[in-house]
């Protein structure tokens, strides 16, 4: 095997900028003639105080903090996984020098390796494909037409290199073996079914290139066009992705990384969207430092990836079911790389832009962009909310106020928590969850450590895909309602004793309901009682612990436990809404005379409180 010659090693040490280089990979600033980074190896790109130094004269590198150091050269071959040869000629390619070899051949003369042909390969077809867009033998009309009417313009078209697979399904094999690409090579390259070895991946699709780190093309992504059906008349998906290869691995790459990266350098701020078109679409509107993931969820690979140049995420997901876990995901892997998230309200920016009934069809950038342009796109983007306040009112919709399960909402939170970085950070966020959920900050701090002790310290996803699934958990409401369904003489006398409005848990809720309408219709049997209830979670659980004990002992005296134990959790409650309200009157002084009357209602209710308690 030819070895690349000195020459062209030399010439690659003598021409490199290292700043330059390394900046590709990490943010620099520049501090007494030397340029810092946070380190990528031992910190993950996270230190809060940068220990990586480059220097531009010597153009190595050293880390006080993990003690590793060398030259540039080294610094990409750690970072990409490449041997040395692999480095130069990425350095080469990035630097247009040509590499000549020991026997004085170039490149070209030399046998590629399988890397370096699927490199000329993809390169090849994304000029074939950006040709046939504007091709009229390919019938690309309807794609260029779709494309045109996203709003997207002819710089942008030409910048993504978007272009367009015939529909003609033998065209691309027989194009590419007719450049001498053989049936193995082929079957390598990801862009043929694994199945059907003949039958291309992409055909009738608008393609949009993928590059990776160093901005070589090295995937593809192909939309289908709206109005085309298959041969058996379904649909087809709607986007199909190129599978890993041997250049191409999903999690370690970004749509629009390339084009992304001054910006984030200059922001350090990243737009996260979920496909290739509202990518697209925001670039269309000057928001330049936008990527997407590619078919995946965001991974902690590509969150390392970003930190080194921004510090804070922006998502951009629909509001579904399926875009409200993503976005759960998203958060916590951000959390866990050091970075800070925000979330765009879509609906709300329109809301204060726009005038339309039909606000809630525009979901996406590309949406918004196609029915009101740029300058509203980049508007609604400014209407954003902080990563906590999106997970606080969304577990307390899912969980509250859909099951009246504050514990569950408090939970919710937990994943948030430990991927927290910092401890002041963390300890604030529990004084808030409580104040804000209306429970003892005691409470969050220990079931907390509970939770963490139990193993789930890493994301756990199955918690999120339980979310929209009501549960029905056993409290001292649920029993004392229970105990009352299946002693239903006492009825009358416990809703003289309590109101509906005192109930929190939502299963409880609903017994109550029921037992009042069955005292209004004069029901006085269980199994009529049962036939009442709608949810069959509920009408098992009674029938499951209605057997109880428990509830044929004294049944009276339990319930006047049960109803003093409620009254005293619910003055509890309000208790922390006191406290709460006055830590926030002292923290605005226009709200300070409202301390006094918060202060007299304290007094009040500890009273009540030592009455409940028969002290």
């Amino acid at each position: 095997m030819a070895f690349i010659s000195k020459t062209t090693i030399n010439e690659v040490n003598s021409r490199m900028d290292a700043v330059s280089i390394v900046g590709d990979y990490l943010r620099l600033e520049k501090k007494s003639g030397r340029w810092w980074g946070r380190c990528p190896f031992h910190g993950g790109g996270q230190e809060k105080t940068p220990s990586f130094k480059i220097d531009p004269d010597t153009k190595m590198f050293y880390c006080f903090g993990c003690n590793k150091g060398g030259n540039v050269i080294s610094f990409v071959m750690e970072m990409d996984k490449l041997t040395y040869p692999e480095a130069i000629k990425s350095l080469a390619d990035k630097m247009g020098i040509e590499i000549i070899y020991e026997e004085g051949e170039s490149e070209k003369g030399q046998e590629n390796t399988l890397k370096e042909d699927l490199y000329e390969l993809y390169n090849r077809l994304t000029k074939t494909f950006e040709h046939f867009l504007y091709d009229k033998s390919h019938n690309a009309d309807a794609a260029l037409k779709y494309i045109k009417e996203r709003g997207i313009n002819e710089e942008i078209i030409k910048t993504f290199k978007i272009g367009f697979a015939p529909s003609n399904r033998d065209f691309l094999l027989n194009f590419l073996k007719q450049k001498g690409y053989s049936d193995d090579f082929l079957g390598k390259s990801g862009l043929f079914s694994a199945r059907y070895k003949t039958i291309p991946l992409f055909s009738g699709r608008l393609m949009f290139p993928i590059t990776d780190r160093q901005g070589k093309i090295v995937a593809f992504g192909g939309r289908a066009l709206p109005g085309i059906t298959q041969q058996d008349g379904t649909q087809p998906p709607k986007y199909i992705n190129s599978p890993e290869t041997e250049i191409y691995k999903k999690g370690q790459t970004l749509f629009a990384i390339e084009q992304a990266k001054p910006e984030m350098r200059k922001t350090k701020t990243v737009f996260l969207a979920e496909g290739y078109i509202d990518v697209i679409a925001l670039h269309q509107a000057e928001i330049i430092n936008s990527v997407a993931p590619l078919g995946t969820a965001f991974t902690d690979e590509q969150a390392s990836w970003l930190r080194r140049w921004v510090e804070n995420v922006v998502l951009l997901f629909d509001s579904d079911e399926a875009g409200q876990k993503a976005a759960y995901k998203a958060i916590i892997t951000c959390r866990k790389n050091g970075l800070s998230c925000q979330l765009v309200n879509t609906q709300e920016g329109l809301k204060n832009e726009v005038k339309t009934v039909n606000i809630e069809k525009f979901k996406d950038p590309a949406d918004i962009l196609q029915e009101f342009g740029s300058q509203i796109l980049k508007k609604v983007l400014k209407s954003t909310i902080n990563d906590f306040e999106y997970l606080i009112s969304h577990g307390r919709s899912q969980y509250i106020e859909a099951r009246g399960d504050i514990r569950g909402a408090s939970e919710f939170m937990f994943p948030f928590l430990e991927a927290l970085d910092s401890e002041v950070d963390r300890s604030d966020c529990i004084t808030r969850i409580a104040d804000i959920f209306k429970i003892e900050r005691v409470s969050v701090q220990k079931d907390f450590s509970d939770w963490k002790r139990k193993g789930y310290k890493d994301f756990n996803e199955k918690q999120v895909n339980d979310l929209p699934k009501m549960q029905i958990r056993r409290n001292a409401e649920l029993s004392l309602l229970t105990l009352i369904a299946v002693n239903m003489e006492l009825y009358h006398e416990f809703r003289s004793a309590l109101e509906i409005k005192e109930i929190d848990d939502r299963a409880a809720k609903e017994l109550f309901i029921t037992l009042e309408e069955c005292y209004k219709h004069d029901e006085n049997t269980i199994d009529l009682m049962l036939a009442r209830i709608k949810d069959e979670n509920l009408r098992n659980y009674i029938a499951e612990h209605g057997t109880s004990q428990e509830f044929k002992i004294n049944p009276r005296r339990f319930m006047e436990d049960g109803i003093n134990k409620i009254k005293k959790k619910r003055l509890e409650k309000r208790l922390l809404e006191i406290n709460a309200q006055m830590r926030e009157s002292e923290r605005t002084p226009e709200n300070i005379e409202n301390i006094d009357e918060l202060l007299a209602e304290k007094i009040l209710i500890d009273s009540q409180i030592r009455k409940l308690e028969g002290r």
